[in-house]
């Protein structure tokens, strides 16, 4: 039931917890307990609402940034990643393969804000070798919700 329970609440946490224990067929009382656990295991981590920024009249400039560093001995990466992940700038950070060694996801107000962070924090650190910045145009699909549909003509069809 765990891995069920988890799938589900991951594409929609807002799933209405009747709902939830009959997809599943337990008591709500189980399912309740269920999340409560897995919530204290640090199994879930946090609930969060995706929001289609370009819909609203915020203007928000998303960056992903590689860093390649020099790991510590003894302590690989987790240093220079607790270092990065502790400014509030940055989303997320993840260890990643390929030519660079950390992917860092920040959000800024313009282009000049996120370079500045880039520029005056985050490549001053000590053990970062070198970055790459790319900017985020546009959306297609995040955490499996598609947010560009396709344009839909809806008018009648006229036949002579």
């Amino acid at each position: 039931m765990r891995e069920e329970l988890l799938r589900i609440i991951e594409r929609n946490s807002r799933i209405d917890l009747k709902e939830l224990a009959v997809i599943l067929g337990v008591e709500e009382i189980d399912v309740v307990n269920a999340l409560q656990s897995l919530e204290e295991e640090g199994i879930i981590c946090g609930y969060h609402t995706m929001i289609d920024w370009e819909k609203t009249s915020i203007e928000k400039v998303i960056a992903l940034i590689e860093v390649r560093v020099t790991p510590q001995r003894g302590q690989g990466f987790d240093n220079i990643a607790e270092r990065i992940y502790k400014y509030p700038e940055v989303n997320s950070v993840y260890l990643i393969s390929g030519g660079y060694d950390l992917l860092v996801t920040l959000e800024g107000k313009s282009l000049k804000e996120i370079s500045g962070f880039v520029s005056d924090k985050l490549s001053t650190l000590e053990a970062v070798l070198s970055t790459a910045t790319h900017f985020i145009l546009k959306k297609y699909k995040d955490h499996g919700t598609i947010l560009a549909k396709k344009y839909e003509d809806t008018r009648e069809k006229v036949t002579p």
